[in-house]
């Protein structure tokens, strides 16, 4: 156990090496002396748009087109209220289209596009809001609208058509939807990530994923499957995605497309999706305060109090980055030949996890204060 928890603390301090060093494929400089950086193996395609200047603060590849996996429900969504008024929305339809932007559900997804066209939906949606790197899935692959290929740059305009053009009542239903966006998809996936894990409050986020195995918030009821690559979009690698609005008024637009290698562990991904996007330049962003550390051991739970007889909140994805708020001693644990009281305080998930899990040698994490009073937020 010693050498595991060597080899791993070893790892995690490579790691943060690794993200203040230029990679080959950074983006530009971006504000306050931050620079992007993609991790190695990561292809990443990145939009961050100001609305206030109405400029780009970040762009890489940018023009690129990924398998949008879950980002496509956007367009299932107002694709099916383009002509249809919010208010006259049969109660069924409104919890399903909700349920499908707030929880990514790929039931209600899978509804809308056998219902309203299945391909067409993206045709008409290209063609309504001008898209120029969207297409529909591949031929051979029609019914799977997570392949329909997107861009960081198309996410942008679709954004910007859901907060400068589209009639209110939508604007208000699809953002209200994607400002309450639960901490995990009904498909059991951990859909913390990324803009939502690297900025506060007022935020709003629609994520994708494709190609992982679910380790977190609860068992998969329909595991990814990888398919091989087609029509010039890569549907092998796994696919992570993180999109949505930042700040006051939705000030910044922020789209965030990544395929990771072979293999690659759903918190790997997260964790190195997470880190780039907190890497961005994103104007009006309140940045999440607290100290990042790695994560170890499979299953993971994040309790409601420091005892492991108090509630399981969630179950973080194996291996993942989290952000600690404070610590504070609780139950004492031991994972031979470890003993350790003190937990740490997660603020993004609302609960505790022993230290004994938290990648760092000692029993009390460095810089971070102890908590003080509770709820800690």
């Amino acid at each position: 156990m010693s050498s595991i928890r060597t080899r791993l603390a070893v790892a995690a301090t490579l790691a943060a090496i690794t993200l203040c060093v230029p990679d080959p494929v950074a983006a530009g400089a971006a504000g306050g002396g931050r620079a992007v950086t993609v991790p190695p193996g990561v292809t990443a395609g990145i939009a961050v748009y100001d609305r206030q200047t109405g400029t780009f603060t970040e762009q890489l590849h940018a023009h690129t087109p990924f398998r949008s996996a879950s980002v496509v429900k956007l367009l299932i969504a107002l694709d099916h209220l383009w002509d249809r008024p919010v208010a006259t929305l049969p109660p069924e339809d409104r919890e399903r289209l909700g349920i499908m932007l707030r929880s990514s559900d790929d039931d209600a997804a899978s509804h809308y596009w056998t219902t309203d066209g299945g391909s067409a939906i993206v045709r008409r949606m290209i063609t309504r809001l001008g898209l120029g790197d969207t297409a529909p899935p591949p031929a051979a692959h029609p019914g799977y609208w997570g392949y329909t290929a997107l861009s960081a740059a198309d996410t942008v305009t679709i954004y910007r058509h859901v907060l400068e053009a589209a009639p209110a009542a939508v604007r208000a239903f699809v953002m209200d939807n994607l400002r309450a966006a639960t901490p995990c998809g009904t498909d059991g996936f951990d859909q913390s990530f990324g803009i939502a894990a690297a900025f506060d409050r007022p935020r709003a986020v629609k994520q994708g994923w494709s190609g992982f195995t679910s380790d977190g918030c609860a068992d998969a009821s329909r595991p990814s499957v990888r398919r091989a690559g087609t029509a010039g979009v890569d549907l092998r690698r796994g696919a992570l995605h993180t999109t949505g609005t930042v700040g006051a008024g939705d000030r910044s637009i922020v789209a965030v497309f990544t395929l990771h290698p072979d293999g690659t562990p759903y918190g790997k991904a997260y964790s190195d999706l997470s880190r780039l996007t907190r890497s961005l330049n994103v104007p009006g962003a309140t940045r999440s305060s607290g100290s990042w550390f790695g994560t170890w051991g499979p299953a993971l739970q994040v309790r409601a109090a420091a005892t492991t007889d108090s509630a399981v909140l969630t179950t973080l994805p194996d291996g993942v980055d989290v952000r600690v708020g404070c610590q504070h001693r609780g139950e004492k644990l031991t994972v031979p030949p470890y003993t350790n009281d003190w937990w740490s305080y997660l603020p993004a998930y609302g609960g505790y996890v022993s230290n004994i899990y938290v990648t760092y040698p000692g029993n009390r994490l460095p810089d971070v204060p102890e908590c003080t009073d509770g709820p800690h937020a």
